[in-house]
């Protein structure tokens, strides 16, 4: 999520760090780029010199000070734990300059969670982008009682001038618009997995048949990491102590399989044999 994200600052013209603590992971994400880039030369989506330009405004970095000491914002992607992340704002918070404003993009984690690690909760939002973000054109743009009109403007002018339609939450709730009519849906499916009235494969077919939906929600537990929906679940029920909120039995096998969907090449489906109908 994190190095589209980048490469969404990049081809908007920002000089754009991208940051993690692994040296491989930086260099997987720079090949991931670099082949979604020529493709998009290809299917000419975008001129070769524009492609140049993005990558000479794309700096990769494993020393989070190097990103940080003259950012203006900060997108920050890290796993789905509020502890993790209340630790990555409050290191950036001392690294980066006063006037920068600190956006999370968890998908259900509210900024107010997070602001008050920081000595600037007024610049501290949500930019919610959406999986993959180099094709949904869409950001959630969640504002806070702490957040100044100043900083959702600003998050709102970077959304526009890398090419994404913004669509502001004028208060926060936990997952936000998209992602809790999805979680109904997901957590519906697997209600009905679970009791046995379907097999997932099934329950796909009819979200995609009858719904016409592009796929189905155990394929878009796949796409996104059967790890990314077990830690949201973990944290919603932390907030709110319904037994509802739990992670599933059969997300929990799954995690501790190790099966995690597409990353791993097993989820639901297996990706070297998976044929769909």
């Amino acid at each position: 999520m994190g190095h589209q994200i980048a490469m969404l600052g990049a081809l908007a013209g920002y000089e754009t760090y991208l940051q993690d603590i692994s040296q491989e992971s930086l260099e997987q994400a720079e090949e991931k780029l670099k082949a979604l880039m020529e493709k998009w030369v290809s299917k000419d989506k975008i001129s070769e010199e524009e492609r140049e330009q993005a990558f000479e405004n794309l700096k990769f970095t494993t020393v989070l000070k190097e990103a940080a000491q003259e950012a203006d914002l900060v997108i920050e992607a890290v796993v789905e734990k509020l502890e993790v992340k209340r630790e990555v704002f409050s290191k950036l918070d001392q690294l980066t300059p006063s006037h920068a404003v600190l956006a999370t993009n968890s998908s259900t984690i509210v900024s107010s969670l997070i602001a008050d690690v920081t000595t600037r909760p007024e610049k501290v939002c949500n930019m919610h982008f959406f999986f993959p973000a180099l094709v949904m054109d869409c950001v959630e743009v969640v504002k806070g009682e702490h957040t100044s009109d100043e900083t959702v403007s600003l998050a709102m002018e970077v959304c526009e001038r890398m090419n994404r339609t913004a669509v502001l939450l004028q208060k926060e709730i936990s997952g936000f618009i998209a992602n809790r009519i999805l979680f109904a849906i997901q957590k519906e499916a697997m209600s009905l997995y679970e009791g046995g009235y379907a097999n997932f494969e099934d329950i796909d077919k009819i979200a995609r048949k009858a719904l016409r939906h592009p796929i189905g929600p155990f394929e878009l537990m796949d796409l996104s990491g059967i790890d990314v929906g077990y830690y949201v679940m973990q944290q919603q029920y932390a907030e709110t102590g319904d037994p509802e909120d739990k992670p599933s039995k059969t997300l929990t096998e799954k995690m501790e399989a190790g099966e995690l969907g597409r990353k791993t090449g097993k989820g639901f489906y297996s990706y070297e044999t998976k044929v769909r109908s």
